[in-house]
């Protein structure tokens, strides 16, 4: 049984990584509150399931502009001062989320401006933070630290939203974006007693001419490459989440409580598989095991297109979510130690833009192969297509298939 949940030995050992796991859990929890606070607010003024799709993809382009450049200060300066720094940021815009919600009549435009920069906040502090991991924990224990950033991530996803609900009811919006404010407070007293994480090999040149270099290293490191592949792979073919809402109402003839089931279905699996990765850090062909992941998570997808029965359509999303759990443990071990530490930060930055990224152009592509051949064929086929690509990858990335956890302790070992 030890050996199948999740290894707590990071928390344990390192006081820093302990205190960056409680601020972390504390502004994930407040981040969802205000994600679905954002969603309900901006329906509520519009009336609008279209203006709440415009808001979300406002946020983008400010959230991959503060990935990158984030990620290129954060190869340059102290990490935890940036942590802290952009807690207090999002704190204060947070704030004014709440101050706009508790006018008479809130402005729509004060919070698609609010939302479109504290995406840019998120994005600019998020890089340091998972590069951070790795400063604060012994090479064997990446994978154990990095299940434990997904049980964070899983929680918040599945405590966060179901919490916002009954404030929207009690409490109303405002509510939401105060308990965020409260969020990052905590963010920030827990980043503020961690220990200096000042920078491995600062460098004198441009923000945006250190990203590029960034870029030129990643076109040298295939492995990397890989990692980002894969995910696009699943998060563009195999996400079907645009098409939870046609399942749910007109496939399965549910109603809204289903479709809300859809949505939180892969979060419940991601949640179980992030309590159980003690096993995942045993793993030694680690880029084999991603492959398989990815290849699970397509299957569960066309699983869940063909389903009969929404108890079988929920089921094959909680499998899916656990099989992406397993990977994103993995893919995150892999990429943070096989790349040099001077560039962590950019990297990190280029995966959180493919992270948040994949999935919106995933919603595109389900939403129009749906269109042209309906909804259970787009995800069957994407499904599908998903499950070949990740074998494609696999030919096309030898080096990713055959990349093994002792082979990188192995470096880390001679380098120190």
């Amino acid at each position: 049984m030890a050996r199948l949940l999740v290894d707590i030995t990071p928390l344990r050992a390192s006081r820093s990584f302990r205190l960056l796991f409680i601020g972390h859990l504390a502004s994930m929890l407040g981040n969802q509150l205000t994600v679905v606070a954002i969603a309900y607010q901006v329906y509520d003024i519009t009336s609008s399931s279209l203006w709440v799709g415009v808001v979300s993809l406002c946020q983008l382009p400010f959230l991959v502009w503060g990935s990158l450049w984030g990620g290129a200060v954060g190869d340059r300066a102290d990490k935890r001062r940036i942590l802290s720094l952009g807690g207090i940021g999002l704190a204060f815009i947070s704030s004014g989320l709440a101050w706009n919600a508790s006018r008479g009549h809130p402005s729509l435009w004060v919070v698609i401006v609010l939302s479109a920069i504290a995406a840019f906040g998120g994005g600019f502090v998020n890089p340091a933070r998972n590069a951070s991991i790795p400063r604060l924990v012994e090479p064997h224990q990446l994978v154990a630290a990095y299940s434990l950033n997904q049980v964070v991530i899983q929680t918040a996803t599945v405590v966060g939203p179901a919490l916002s609900g009954v404030l929207l009811a009690t409490r109303g919006v405002a509510a939401c974006y105060w308990l965020d404010v409260i969020s990052f407070v905590i963010f920030v007293v827990a980043t503020r007693a961690m220990d200096p994480l000042p920078p491995s090999g600062a460098s004198p040149m441009s923000s945006w001419r250190s990203t590029a270099e960034g870029l030129r290293y990643l076109r040298s490191h295939r492995v990397a490459q890989a990692v980002y592949f894969a995910d696009l792979n699943a998060m563009i073919f195999g996400m079907p989440r645009a098409l939870f809402p046609a399942v749910g109402l007109s496939v399965f003839h549910g109603g809204p409580q289903l479709v809300g089931l859809l949505f939180a279905a892969p979060g419940v699996g991601a949640l179980l598989g992030a309590l159980t990765t003690g096993w995942v850090e045993h793993i030694d062909r680690r880029g084999r095991a991603v492959i398989y992941a990815v290849a699970v998570w397509g299957g569960s997808i066309a699983v869940f297109g063909f389903a009969p029965w929404q108890e079988l359509a929920l089921l094959a999303l909680a499998c899916a979510g656990y099989a992406d759990v397993i990977s994103a443990v993995l893919r995150n071990a892999i990429l943070q130690s096989r790349i040099d530490d001077s560039y962590r930060g950019r990297l990190s930055a280029i995966q959180i833009a493919v992270v948040t990224g994949g999935p919106r152009l995933g919603d595109l592509e389900s939403g129009v192969v749906a269109r042209g051949v309906g909804t259970q064929t787009s995800i069957v086929s994407g499904g599908l297509a998903c499950v070949v690509g990740s074998f494609v990858l696999a030919h096309l990335y030898r080096e990713f298939w055959e990349e093994r956890a002792s082979d990188a302790e192995s470096s880390d070992a001679s380098r120190s």
